[in-house]
């Protein structure tokens, strides 16, 4: 008791000494009128005035509360999201939150806490996430258990804690998350465990801890929704205590900077009597890999295998019909036939993604893989003179494929008849080579996603992308025009069920007025980052309701003629364009003050002449383009100047005439 008065003191002369402010020089940042608020790295000591009571979810971290009270938070009692994150809080009183009975998530990550008083969660009715992440703490008894009976997930990482073990009048009902990544934990006990037995569907995180012991039963009969031993040393020890339980996902991936044993046969010996759906193993190594080594996968659903340093998978692999997702990325196979396909007959799922080493595709290497549904090769240098038939040869019900980010890929007519029931193929960043003028794409009925950017298309072949009646998402970026110009017959002239078209960064100068009579259906269209000005948007007339990107363009002066067709659409970017203020486009500025909702990234449409406006908001702009008052007192002096000239005139020549009769 007298450390804790000690403390008090400490902490109360610290905050007496401690420059902050009281009100800030800045104000917080609104995101939701009168309900989201943004106060971080303010330097408060208290909550502004300025904050309306019908606030619901508060940023407040990086500030200075060294002590809250009941009184901290009182006047917003709507809150439902409260961040604390470091405001270097030593004490929570009683009673602190007892106002706000809407209180959901609560985060006091980064606070080294001396005390919380029992009745510091007295209030909200429905408190679901309690972060006390790096809070000093070294034992769940210091967390106070009242009213914290609907908790469903709590957050205690980077602290000291050495046991699991929740207090008995923890109510634990409810949870569904328990974080206890980067502790001091090592041994788990039956009692650790039986703690927990409340919580049904639980997913507990023990990342960083390196289990070292487990009691014999203390897993058995549980189940769980997941459970994450990432960076455990010793992998047997795990598999070992984890016998006659039941886990849905089960993490137990390493990190580079640890020394791991090697994985064996032996490791896994302990898996044939536990019920797991999915394994994660990535960057460990294999001492003995064979096909033993795989005896306790049989029930696997998904495994993840991911930078484990394979060179091939083991052929004769039994048992494993049960497999639908395998990952292999960022492993060092030769060809993909090395994987032995043949070893997971029922797999939906394949990714061979950013391969070590040039992947060859070699020749029906997944014609066993009859289920595969998606199928993932990206970033594995692959080159291919004619793909893609012999080398995804039945594979009748593939839907997606990504061969991005490869090498040089040719293509022939009809290139996927091995996969006619493709839906989604990328294809971006990969040097494509059509050999004929016709259409790769050609039995693709049901594609309805494409991806081609920064494949070096030739754009100039219209039956590019013939026999695509379903096509909805066609992404050309990065391709470019002959010319820089989109002319009237061109290769979009065959897919007229086109919804989103990206045509960015592809140097285009100029579209044709009829360039897109035939897409009628299209919602999204980008051309941003091109050179484009104002007169392509004719090419767009025929289209209502669209998301139009212009950004990054050579568009200056916008004519009236073309306001009706801006005013047809959705949401429209003009920003990055090298927009005209002056009393030449004043029919444009008018339009766009009086359609702000319309447009979006108005921050940075600016203005870029004439140069006293460079940089100024298109909405800050004012001009007077018509007679000032000054002109009006001028132009009325002219004009009486004139009259009495003329009257005079007149006179004169009447004069005169009577003078001469």
């Amino acid at each position: 008791m007298a450390s804790l008065v000690i403390c008090f003191f400490l902490v109360v002369l610290f905050s007496a000494c401690h420059e902050v402010s009281s009100t800030s020089d800045q104000l917080c940042i609104e995101k939701e009128a009168n309900k989201t608020y943004n106060c971080e790295n303010l330097g408060l000591s208290e909550i502004p005035d300025t904050l309306p009571n019908t606030t619901e979810f508060l940023e407040f971290s990086f500030n200075f509360l060294p002590t809250i009270q009941n009184t901290t938070f009182s006047r917003l009692i709507d809150l439902t999201f409260l961040d604390l994150t470091r405001c270097q809080i030593n004490w929570i009183h009683d009673d602190t939150f007892q106002s706000h009975h809407q209180l959901s998530t609560l985060i006091l990550t980064g606070n080294p806490l001396i005390f919380m008083a029992e009745t510091a969660f007295n209030g909200p009715k429905s408190l679901k996430h309690l972060f006390l992440i790096q809070t000093g703490i070294s034992s769940l008894e210091f967390i106070p258990p009242h009213n914290l009976e609907n908790l469903e997930s709590l957050h205690l990482g980077s602290n000291h804690i050495s046991s699991i073990k929740l207090p008995n009048d923890f109510p634990a009902g409810n949870l569904k998350v328990l974080d206890f990544q980067n502790n001091a934990i090592h041994y788990f006990s039956r009692e650790d465990l039986n703690s927990l037995k409340q919580a049904t569907n639980l997913s507990l995180n023990f990342n960083g801890n390196d289990i070292k012991g487990i009691e014999p039963g203390a897993f058995s009969s549980q189940f769980f929704q997941s459970l994450n031993f990432g960076g455990t040393r010793d992998l047997s020890v795990i598999f070992s205590g984890l016998r006659n339980s039941t886990i849905q996902s089960l993490w137990l991936g390493t990190f580079e900077d640890i020394d791991n044993q090697y994985l064996s046969s032996a490791t896994f010996q302990g898996l044939c009597d536990t019920s797991v759906e999915s394994i994660n193993l990535q960057k460990h190594h294999f001492s003995d890999f064979s096909s033993t080594t795989f005896r306790c996968f049989a029930q696997l659903q998904n495994l993840d295998l991911t930078a484990t340093h394979l060179q091939e998978l083991p052929s004769g692999i039994e048992g494993m019909n049960s497999l639908k997702k395998l990952v292999l990325n960022v492993n060092k196979f030769d060809q993909l036939c090395q994987i032995n396909a043949a070893n997971f007959p029922s797999l939906t799922h394949l990714y061979v993604k950013g391969n070590m080493k040039k992947l060859h595709l070699g020749t029906g290497c997944l014609e066993k893989l009859q289920n595969l549904q998606e199928l993932d090769l990206s970033h594995s240098g692959i080159e291919a003179s004619d793909c893609c038939n012999l080398q995804l040869k039945n594979l009748p019900r593939l839907q997606s494929l990504n061969l991005s980010y490869n090498e040089l890929i040719g293509f022939q007519r009809e290139a996927f008849q091995a996969c006619p029931q493709l839906e989604i193929l990328d294809l971006s960043f990969t040097h494509l080579h059509v050999s004929a003028p016709q259409s790769p794409f050609q039995n693709l009925h049901h594609l309805k996603i494409l991806n081609l950017s920064h494949s070096f298309l030739d754009t100039s072949n219209q039956l590019l992308l013939a026999g695509l009646p379903d096509l909805r998402h066609l992404n050309l970026q990065g391709n470019h025009f002959q010319d820089g110009s989109i002319p009237k017959n061109n290769l979009l002239q065959t897919v007229g069920s086109l919804e989103i078209l990206v045509l960015s960064s592809s140097d285009l100068l100029s579209i044709d007025q009829q360039a897109f009579h035939s897409l009628d259906k299209m919602s999204h269209v980008d051309l941003s980052h091109n050179n484009l000005t104002s007169n392509s948007i004719d090419a767009l007339s025929h289209l209502k309701g669209i998301y139009l990107n212009l950004a990054a363009n050579a568009i200056g002066i916008i004519s009236p003629r073309l306001l009706s067709i801006l005013s047809q659409q959705s949401t429209i970017n003009l920003s990055h364009n090298p927009l005209d203020c002056t009393c030449s486009n004043i029919h444009f500025l008018t339009w766009y003050k009086e359609n702000l909702q319309k447009l979006e990234d108005l921050e940075e449409t600016v203005c870029a002449n004439p140069p006293s406006l460079q940089g100024v908001q298109l909405s800050d702009v004012r001009l007077s383009c018509g007679i000032t008052p000054v002109g009006i007192f001028f132009l009325t002096v002219f004009f009486l100047l004139v009259s009495i000239l003329l009257i005079f005139a007149i006179k004169f020549f009447l004069r005169w005439k009577y003078q001469h009769i």
